[in-house]
């Protein structure tokens, strides 16, 4: 039976390694998308404009409250409808639709970053304003209290919650599947049917994602370690 788990055309050996690597390269992609968002959406519920924060607590509110594989249907099922009515509006009557990979990175990635808000949010209040008072006392600007005094002490504060946000978007990247991405639980379910070895085939996929998830997690352990060097504990 692992002989299907081989490499070459008897086994499916390096088509669940090459899902596994589209699974990685979206789970980056989509996590990228989301510290932007995550950024922005920050900024905007700290902003001293009501109507900015009004609109920041309506996307957090909405993709943490939504289903996951809701929001995958939607962009992947939907998508092609809005973009064919915009397209409509200029005159051009032929078929369009997004690639499969781009609705993964714009689905999760939004997912992701309604998360990222809320932990980047937290990060940036829990910097001490008395230390930042301090800095612009003794002459510091803006562009040395930020990098010095505020940026520092916020990736310490960020990283363990943006880590559970990684593995989150990790796992989220596997609903992708019914979009007909090829990554690593689609591979895994045409070898099961294929076969009809699901056992085989879905052991396999969670022993790479368990790897994956572990991998980052240590990674993220590191950053933390490297962002906490100098801090004093109890």
């Amino acid at each position: 039976m692992l002989e299907l788990l081989s490499f070459g055309n008897q086994g499916w050996g390096d088509e669940i390694l090459l899902g596994a690597g589209v699974t990685v390269l979206l789970a980056i992609s989509a996590f990228a998308l989301g510290l932007v968002l995550g950024t922005l959406g920050a900024a905007a519920k700290l902003s001293p404009s009501a109507p900015v924060r009004w609109g920041a607590e309506v996307y957090t509110t909405v993709f943490r409250g939504v289903p996951e594989l809701l929001v995958i249907y939607l962009f992947a099922f939907g998508s092609a409808g809005a973009i064919m009515s915009v397209a409509g509006i200029f005159g051009y009557t032929g078929y369009l639709e997004l690639p499969p990979f781009l609705v993964g990175v714009l689905a999760v990635g939004i997912i992701s970053g309604a998360y990222s808000t809320e932990v980047i949010r937290g990060a940036i209040q829990s910097v001490p304003q008395g230390q930042i008072e301090a800095a612009m006392a003794v002459g510091m600007h803006r562009r040395q209290i930020f990098f010095r005094i505020t940026l520092p002490q916020l990736l310490r504060f960020a990283l363990p919650g943006l880590g559970n946000v990684w593995q989150l978007t990790l796992k989220d990247t596997a609903l992708v599947s019914v979009a007909a991405l090829a990554e690593l639980m689609r591979i895994s379910r045409v070898a099961s049917d294929s076969t009809r070895e699901p056992f085989l085939f879905y052991v396999t996929a969670a022993v790479l994602y368990l790897v994956m998830t572990t991998g980052s997690q240590v990674l993220f352990q590191l950053a933390e370690r490297r962002a906490a060097r100098g801090v004093r504990t109890a």
